[in-house]
């Protein structure tokens, strides 16, 4: 067996980074950048007004009264064409751009109108009220840089650097099947000793907000025949995932079927606690990933393992999300395994507190779902008691 850390690293590097795809801004938001984004334009482009009010020169505005002529307007979208003599003001409103030889804008509540005249009862203050072109960035500046998932709030800078679209990393293919003679779809009839699977249910969303694209081949019976036709969607996929037959027993077929269509393996089953029995190898050029049976086990493997490959793939760093917090129970001395704990998490008096459940089998597919965070314990961990500050990695 190896570590969880070791394996994280073989799978990280049997990948390579997704070549790129140019797609509109509509597209955009999730997807890895894989260039620089450049602004196209300044923003503002010009000088702008951030309010209502009158654009003037502040000199002839230095003391309260001053009294100008109004001599146009400019709202926003439609600029005054000419050019601010002494004396003068144009009457402006937020976001138009601010005329040539205006320095300042009074606003409107500090102004009293009076026919094609407007006194001002406070000085004008040279720049006041007046966002600079180039205030939030400038053209040919980097706004966006390479490696990030973009966000809404990313995209919209994005476009306001009037730049239609983003050259990011091509998605990831995730083909996955479940093997078992025992699994039926949710709602078809079962045969006797027959379970619903699940696992895949939970993991095709996994996948696509990881980025990737989840291609589910469906349920697989337990023939070498069967197995083996994952074989047939391995120059489609980037990755090729099989849910079961990763244990030790007469059924477990993945390494059996697959071995005659070129299946070379990396390694077979990691220290740990739920999801010991998990394959990693190489189906021709595409590799694979044999996640074990258990619906637990199924999706803790998929956070550890299938993540950090979909990352690699996307260019973006593995991040494990760990964060610390105080244990609310006790837990027993841990063995040579490497524990991923289900847990809940509280809030108490500022700091994060942790409450694992207290039955921890592999099969319980609600403790998962109810659980906030899974509590990672160490090998050969020693009694942790309450208070203890322990580690956890975030389910959110």
């Amino acid at each position: 067996m190896i570590s969880v850390s070791d394996a994280v690293n073989q799978i990280r590097s049997a990948f390579r980074v997704l070549d790129a795809e140019s797609v509109t801004l509509k597209e955009a938001t999730g997807r890895v950048l894989s260039n620089d984004i450049f602004a196209r334009q300044s923003q503002p482009p010009a000088p702008v007004s951030s309010m209502d009010g009158y654009a003037v020169r502040a000199a002839d505005a230095a003391k309260p009264g001053a009294k100008l002529v109004v001599v146009g307007k400019a709202p926003a979208g439609h600029p005054f064409a000419g050019s601010l003599g002494r004396g003068q003001a144009i009457r402006i409103f937020t976001g138009a751009v601010v005329p040539e030889g205006a320095d300042a804008i009074v606003i409107q509540e500090d102004t009293a109108s009076d026919g094609d005249e407007v006194v001002l009862n406070v000085p004008a203050i040279r720049g006041r009220h007046i966002r600079a072109a180039g205030l939030d960035f400038k053209s040919g500046e980097v706004i966006v840089k390479a490696g990030r998932c973009l966000t809404p709030r990313d995209v919209a800078l994005i476009a306001a650097g009037d730049v239609p679209n983003a050259t990011v990393r091509r998605r990831p293919r995730v083909a996955f099947a479940a093997t078992g003679d025992e699994l039926s779809l949710p709602g078809a009839p079962r045969k006797p000793g027959g379970i619903v699977a699940s696992s895949g249910f939970g993991l095709a969303p996994m996948i696509e907000k990881w980025g990737g694209i989840a291609i589910d081949l469906g349920i697989l019976p337990d023939t070498q025949e069967a197995v083996a036709s994952i074989a047939d969607h391995s120059k489609s996929a980037d990755l090729l995932v099989t849910i079961g037959g990763a244990s030790v027993g007469e059924h477990d077929l993945v390494q059996k079927a697959l071995g005659p269509k070129g299946f070379e393996l990396g390694f077979w089953k990691i220290a740990m606690r739920p999801g010991k029995p998990l394959i990693f190898g190489r189906l021709g050029k595409t590799p694979l990933l044999g996640l074990p049976g258990n619906p637990v086990s199924t999706l803790v493997c998929a956070l550890l393992f299938l993540r950090p490959a979909i990352s690699a793939m996307l260019g973006t760093p593995h991040s494990e999300n760990i964060l610390t917090a105080k244990l609310a129970t006790e837990l027993r001395p841990n063995d040579g395994r490497q524990d991923y704990v289900r847990a809940r998490k509280q809030v108490r008096d500022g700091e994060l507190w942790v409450e694992p459940f207290s039955i921890q089998d592999s099969s319980m597919l609600s403790a998962l779902a109810a659980a906030d965070v899974l509590i990672a314990r160490p090998p050969y961990a020693a009694l942790s008691q309450v208070g203890d500050r322990v580690s956890v990695l975030s389910l959110d």
